[in-house]
């Protein structure tokens, strides 16, 4: 039998010849997630023999993610904002860059006490918002079912106060009923289909992927719909495609103080704008 050192070896020489990314770092998490252990676990017993069970669990982990899988809805896990949240193929993985909306609505949320978070899929925004904005009243919607009861569940985990509903963008909500709008929608081209990773392509939701042909679709309808439902002065904050931004811009055109936040990268990421 194996020791845990060389089944993270194998793991990683494996996933290393299917030029998976950080092949190291990924064997780690999946036996980790096989034995049901931190990571800091495998090296404090790196001498330890793998036992069947795990063996069977680690084996089937990486034959998922060798078939290309993301790695996060192998564990079911991705972290957000220092929380773990489930993630499943209903939702979207949350990712870093998204972070920067967060950050973004904690400095410009002021004295907010009802916010709504449209397309919440996992739930990362809304829940983050909730904990982070312990005064404030979080309602978040998506249209899809699936990803509203993945939602529900982070929050009900995490104890986050956050209400769910099922509706299209704010359909179901009052003109002038929230002070801060927050959305992280879809905005890639379809017609960049063939280009994105396969591990995107083929396992994540293409509803919250694309944005039809030039990435604006939801935009068009996002807009005018935050522009209803938000107090006057209410902001809305957006994450965007970095080859959008000026398009995004420019349906912008009656609002005030629009500005656009890059991300480490130095790529546009989030924009920002208040109802006036």
């Amino acid at each position: 039998m194996l020791t845990i050192a060389q089944a993270l070896a194998q793991g990683a020489k494996l996933l290393d010849d299917a030029r998976v990314s950080v092949p190291r770092l990924t064997a780690e998490v999946l036996l980790a997630h096989a034995i049901g252990c931190e990571r800091s676990w495998l090296y404090a017993h790196s001498d330890e023999e793998l036992r069947e069970v795990w063996w069977i669990h680690y084996g089937r982990y990486l034959h998922q993610r060798l078939s290309g899988a993301p790695t996060q809805y192998v564990t079911g896990r991705q972290e957000f904002y220092g929380r773990d949240f489930r993630v499943t193929p209903d939702v979207l993985i949350p990712r870093p860059e998204t972070e920067h909306l967060i950050e973004a609505a904690l400095e410009l949320a002021g004295d907010s006490r009802r916010i709504l978070d449209i397309g919440t899929g996992s739930g990362a925004i809304a829940v983050t918002l909730a904990l982070e904005l312990t005064e404030a009243r979080v309602i978040a919607t998506d249209k899809s079912e699936p990803a509203i009861r993945i939602a529900a569940a982070n929050a009900h985990r995490l104890q986050a106060c956050v209400a769910f509903m099922v509706t299209d963008l704010a359909a179901c909500f009052a003109d002038h009923s929230f002070d801060l709008v927050v959305c992280n929608p879809p905005y890639v081209p379809s017609a960049d289909q063939a280009n994105i990773q396969r591990e995107v392509r083929d396992h994540e939701p293409a509803v919250a992927l694309y944005g039809g042909a030039d990435g604006l679709e939801v935009y068009r309808r996002l807009i005018p719909e935050a522009e209803r439902v938000l107090a006057s002065g209410g902001r809305l904050i957006m994450e965007i495609g970095f080859s959008i931004h000026e398009a995004v811009g420019a349906m912008l055109a009656s609002w005030s103080e629009v500005q656009t936040r890059s991300d480490l990268a130095g790529l546009p990421r989030v924009m920002t704008a208040r109802k006036q």
